[in-house]
């Protein structure tokens, strides 16, 4: 195919600014789907995907326009799969940056827009939902102006949902966005920028031709994996898959080559010819950093193996989750799993759920620490139940996040309370206009895991925006909270807090639990403690036998004989009994949202 002729582009934008309402026109305006085939959200191919309304993974589809071909990328939004978006980055020469006109510039625009600036990318700037009566269009391009440097008359104006301008938008990404560069007849260099598990196929993987001409039959090599496979079928998604011969420089396709261990075609993996390797790999992409992390136990051991190969598999389909197996004295044996934040966890979990069948507990999401203990050592810890002992411990660094906050001006107050809270620090307070005000802070980690976005949209009615970056590790006083059931500690329960926050943990822990654990037939106490020292405790009352039915008045002595003889078999008991804490008690005590 004629390089002048090609075009390869992403949408990106905050999350619910209009990304997958565009593809959907883009393919009814350019005929790629049939009007009667038509539906909405049409590139989002996954049920979760559909329900919730929002993309977790990057589509690629090819259309035609203006005896031009583009290959489009639809991206995710949210800021958990920020690393979706660097990966469809790297497969482009251009994006098209939408920006919502009733709302303006979001955090996640900001974080989108730089990321395409790292690349070198040409952005195409356009407003999206023009008619919306709530639009404010002059506003907003004033606005890109001033805070993106991409000039107001630049601004294309569109509304996807009805079509408006989407042909001009269309039009403009054939004039400004370059053409890729290569020669077909160079050494084969292919980059894998996305991969899933299809089991009747192997392994299918987006690829993104760099140089030379990738050929159905060919044999090639994946140069980081070290493996040779044939290429059994190559082609094109439009938007179904469609086999081709050949793929040349700068298209973007599929590979199926027979390849069933998942780990020999990760993300960022380059393929070449076998015959004529290329010397070196393409640059591929940095491995991103899980920030959440937690337990994912199978409510049945008899799943554990089950647990494992779902895992591989999801794992080639997204490269960002970490996992390694772990022990627990009150779950058996599991994984624990590394995310990029708590919806990315939330999604990996119900996929593993859905797609493989399996049910799952997971536990309290904590955070990575670093323990500097008094012998000089450092300890890298992610489960709380790894922490040393309190007497050994000099001082423990947490991790850090670097806060972007855009909101109305109206809720610049509630939001500086609530990042105090959560033990911030502001670096900076800016008015990007009257209206809007970019907040910054420093907040650790943990603080943002548990709740802070759910709080963020409630305290601002929906329309503060949130954006981070890690800002590295910092001491903080730091103590680990264990909870004892009859005196026996529970290490899926233990938990790592500031001090501050130790005793109302331990309480609120020990409160739940005792509506959770069934009545035993003895006294089971329940107890938090910190080090040694106990911080709060309840009691689940024993079940009780009424001894005393058969006695009808008579001597008080019997009915006290009675009760001893209870009291001492009841205290017998406690010493030799175990306290079985049902599944259903785990899965409501560790309930993420609570």
């Amino acid at each position: 195919m004629d390089l002048d002729r090609l075009r390869n582009i992403s949408i990106i934008a905050h999350i619910d600014h209009g990304k997958t309402t565009l593809s959907d026109r883009v393919l009814e305006l350019s005929g790629t789907v049939d009007a009667r085939d038509m539906r909405a959200q049409y590139l989002d191919s996954m049920d979760l995907e559909r329900e919730r309304g929002i993309t977790i993974k990057l589509q690629s589809v090819r259309l035609d326009w203006r005896d031009h071909v583009i290959n489009l990328i639809d991206t995710p939004g949210h800021v958990d799969f920020g690393y979706e978006v660097s990966r469809s980055l790297a497969a482009c020469e251009g994006v098209v940056l939408l920006v919502d006109a009733a709302q303006g510039i979001e955090a996640q625009t900001l974080a989108n827009c730089y990321l395409a600036l790292e690349n070198d990318l040409e952005i195409v700037a356009c407003m999206n939902k023009l008619d919306l009566p709530a639009a404010d269009p002059d506003r907003c391009a004033e606005e890109i102006e001033s805070v993106l440097g991409i000039p107001a008359e630049e601004v294309l104006r569109i509304s996807a949902k009805t079509g408006d301008g989407v042909p001009e938008l269309l039009d403009a990404v054939v004039d400004r966005i370059p053409a890729p560069v290569g020669a077909a007849d160079d050494t084969l260099r292919a980059l894998i920028f996305d991969s899933h598990f299809d089991q009747y196929r192997g392994v299918v993987s987006s690829v993104r031709v760099m140089d030379g001409t990738l050929r159905s039959g060919q044999k090639l090599r994946f140069l980081q994996a070290g493996a040779s496979h044939q290429a059994e079928e190559i082609g094109i998604r439009s938007p179904g898959p469609i086999a081709v011969d050949t793929l040349g420089p700068g298209e973007t396709g599929y590979l199926i080559a027979g390849i069933k261990d998942v780990g020999e075609a990760r993300s960022g993996e380059t393929v070449t010819d076998a015959a004529r390797p290329a010397e070196e790999a393409l640059e591929g992409y940095r491995d991103p950093k899980p920030m959440v992390f937690c337990g994912m136990y199978p409510v049945d051991g008899d799943q554990f193996p089950d647990l494992r190969e779902a895992l591989e598999r999801l794992r080639l389909n997204d490269s960002s989750f970490t996992y390694e197996p772990e022990s627990s004295g009150a779950l058996g044996f599991g994984f624990r799993c590394g995310f990029l934040g708590l919806l990315h966890m939330e999604i990996v979990r119900e996929r593993l759920e859905r797609e493989f069948d399996l049910n799952l507990i997971a536990t309290a999401p904590s955070v990575a620490y670093r323990v500097h203990t008094k012998g000089g050592e450092v300890v890298e810890i992610d489960n709380p139940s790894e922490m040393p002992d309190g007497a050994e411990v000099e001082a423990i660094e947490e991790p850090f996040l670097n806060v972007t906050l855009l909101t109305p001006s109206d809720y610049t107050g509630t939001l500086m309370d609530l990042c105090q809270t959560r033990r911030g620090e502001m670096d900076k307070l800016e008015y990007l206009s009257p209206e809007r005000v970019e907040l910054r802070y420093k907040i650790p980690l943990a603080e943002v895991v548990t709740d802070f976005f759910d709080q963020l949209k409630s305290r601002t009615q929906g329309y503060a925006s949130l954006d981070y970056e890690p800002a590295g590790d910092d001491v903080s006083d730091l103590v680990k909270v264990d909870v004892l059931l009859n005196s026996q500690p529970v290490d899926a329960f233990s938990m790592i807090v500031h001090r501050t926050k130790a005793d109302d943990y331990g309480r609120r822990m020990c409160e739940k639990l005792k509506e959770l654990i069934p009545r035993q037939l003895f006294d089971v106490p329940i107890q938090a403690a910190m080090g040694g020292r106990i911080i709060a405790r309840q009691t689940v009352k024993a079940k009780r036998k009424d001894v005393l039915a058969k006695c009808y008045g008579g001597d008080i002595s019997r009915k006290r004989k009675l009760l001893d003889r209870q009291k001492e078999g009841k205290k017998k008991m406690k010493s030799i009994g175990r306290v079985e804490v049902p599944q259903e008690a785990f899965v409501s005590a560790l309930k993420l949202d609570e």
